[in-house]
């Protein structure tokens, strides 16, 4: 007699059918929170597409698709990170007196954050052995920021303003959060910001 249950389907071998929820609303968010961690975790080098991926549970192609290369997702992850779009803003809004006090505040508050500190941790590491991340880095840090700021602030030889600006802001972080080299790895944050906020004052707004 011949049973009558059917045989269940043969699986195919090759690329497993597609989630539609992984590529759904929120697929982009999911991406750039792996992104972050994974950059985070593993720094730049260790870090792949395909392994922003998978712990995002997309395809590749996906993050190719959002964000486009390797360098644009670290960039994307920076972005995020440092929230460009309401920086900027927030510090030219009041005008250029007190711009270097809100730089130096703003600055030291997103590297006393835990999480955000982890973040810039990775990121400013692999901007020190891989020319790629630090091409990265220079390029949000100067352009997205510093250089509107300057820019916008109507001085001459704004880039180099900005550059200064980087150069003493990055000194400060590489010291106290990267090397913790005492005292200052241990100083309050007020007192740093009023030691200083006058020296970046003077780069971005007094007269050459």
């Amino acid at each position: 007699m011949t049973d009558p249950t059917p045989a269940p389907p043969r699986r195919r071998r090759g690329r497993p059918p597609r989630d539609p929820a992984a590529e759904g609303p929120g697929a982009r968010e999911r991406i750039l929170e792996s992104a972050r961690t994974e950059f985070s975790e593993r720094g730049y080098d260790k870090t792949s597409v395909r392994g922003i991926a998978k712990a995002a549970g997309v395809d590749a192609a996906l993050v190719h698709h959002y964000f486009g290369t390797k360098d644009e997702v670290f960039e994307a992850a920076i972005d995020v990170t440092m929230e460009p779009a309401q920086l900027v803003p927030a510090l030219l809004g009041p005008g250029p007196d007190g711009i270097g006090e809100r730089l130096a505040r703003y600055f030291l508050g997103v590297w006393e954050n835990p999480e955000s500190r982890s973040r810039l941790l990775a990121i400013v590491r692999s901007a020190l052995t891989h020319d790629a991340a630090a091409k990265v880095l220079r390029g949000f840090v100067l352009q997205r920021v510093l250089e509107r700021v300057a820019a916008d602030l109507d001085v001459p030889n704004p880039r180099l303003r900005a550059e200064l600006a980087a150069s003493h802001m990055i000194g400060i972080a590489m010291v106290r959060y990267v090397l913790e080299m005492e005292p200052l790895a241990t100083a309050e944050v007020e007192e740093i910001v009023t030691m200083v906020a006058p020296t970046l004052q003077r780069y971005l707004t007094e007269p050459a």
